[in-house]
């Protein structure tokens, strides 16, 4: 019987101690603050959404600079990365054999003037010979044959001539344009040819450059209005567009797109389009890389962060704040313009309304109480951090 009591005291005490733990459970969640959550409150007016897409850079003109004669380089003038100007001498090569052939055409131009000159006396003097009936028509006819055979030795003595010293001339190898030279693969002592794989160098004019970038079909479709202007009509009145650059920053100089593919690729689906831009610094160079930013300037529209709203199949939903403070889970329609920080809202909110923007996903949580605070009140704090 001592037993029984014993075991039934400290049934009682386990009870009496679970319930107490409840208890203080309980009073300490009662007790708990409502998360400090930051808010806005959303508004009508002006936005501009930024698209980008991802660019390639090329100069105005990127020139191969190939040799029109086959022979070894004997001096390379430049080095590469060196702004030229245009007709500056890039590369020499070997002139030895093409001198000689110039030599040689030209002393075949003197036979062949001789031949000529000789060859004019004896019809002269036939002709004076045919005009006092000493001789027949026939001999003055095969005189003059044989002036006008030595005149077309001669021309193509002379066309060898222009052929050789143009081929001596080739052997000089300069810049087609202004520009910035590129990579030099051969150097003194290569053999360089017209039918090498790989060009001399590569001269790029970088007074303006184009950006190549890629509009989908719904892009283009868009930029049209479905069909109610010409491609060539949306192309002009387009806004000028920004370049940012590899590292991040804006570069200094804006751009207009000049033209837009009237094909879409088969296998990308995508239209080609290329921007100008101007380049006076030569800071772009081609083959850089970086992204064309198109902005869209709209005007009476919500604006909410990207990071407000969460996806949930397909649908996308925002935490709107009640009047108790209280955050309900909140269907949203947005545009497809998208800038990567914000989302312009078709449907779903009205000027007016709170919503979260911060925690969303993590610390908010639909039906939960919050203690709202301005989105930007947080600023001071983490600045004095």
């Amino acid at each position: 019987m001592r037993i029984n009591a014993l075991t039934a005291s400290a049934a009682i005490v386990a009870c009496v101690a679970a319930v107490m733990t409840s208890c203080s459970s309980q009073q300490a969640q009662q007790q708990a603050p409502a998360p400090e959550i930051a808010t806005m409150t959303v508004s009508q007016g002006s936005t501009r959404i930024d698209n980008t897409y991802p660019a390639t850079i090329k100069g105005k003109t990127d020139i191969d600079i190939r040799p029109q004669v086959t022979g070894f380089i004997t001096k390379v003038h430049v080095d590469e990365g060196q702004q030229v100007r245009k007709g500056q001498v890039l590369f020499t090569l070997d002139q030895v054999q093409y001198q000689a052939a110039v030599d040689q055409a030209r002393a075949s131009v003197n036979v062949a003037q001789t031949a000529v000159s000789t060859a004019q006396l004896t019809a002269d003097n036939k002709k004076k010979l045919l005009d006092k009936n000493i001789i027949s028509e026939y001999e003055w006819q095969m005189a003059d044959n044989s002036l006008q055979q030595a005149k077309a030795q001669l021309a193509q003595a002379n066309a060898a001539l222009v052929t050789a010293q143009k081929n001596l001339a080739y052997t000089t190898v300069t810049a087609p344009s202004d520009g910035v030279i590129g990579s030099i693969p051969n150097r003194e002592g290569s053999l360089a040819s017209p039918s090498s794989a790989v060009p001399l160098t590569t001269v790029s004019d970088n007074s303006q450059v184009y950006a190549y970038f890629s509009l989908t079909e719904r892009d283009v479709l868009n930029l049209v209005g479905n069909g109610e202007r010409t491609l060539n009509a949306a192309i002009a009145s387009m806004p000028e567009v920004e370049l940012r650059m590899a590292d991040g920053s804006l570069y200094g100089q804006k751009g207009k797109v000049a033209t837009v593919s009237g094909v879409i690729g088969a296998g990308t689906g995508a239209s080609n389009v290329r921007a100008l831009f101007a380049n006076p610094s030569g800071v772009l160079r081609s083959g850089s890389t970086g992204s064309i930013v198109i902005p869209t300037v709209t005007d009476s529209v919500m604006t909410i962060p990207q990071k407000a709203t969460y996806e949930l199949q397909d649908r996308r939903y925002v935490y709107v704040v009640n009047d108790s403070n209280k955050v309900v889970s909140t269907y949203v329609t947005v545009t497809d313009m998208n800038d990567g920080l914000n989302f312009v809202v078709n449907s779903g909110l009205k000027p007016g309304d709170r919503i979260a923007v911060e925690g969303v996903g993590t610390t908010v949580k639909d039906g939960i109480v919050i203690r709202p605070k301005e989105a930007g009140a947080a600023a001071p704090a983490a600045q004095q951090n």
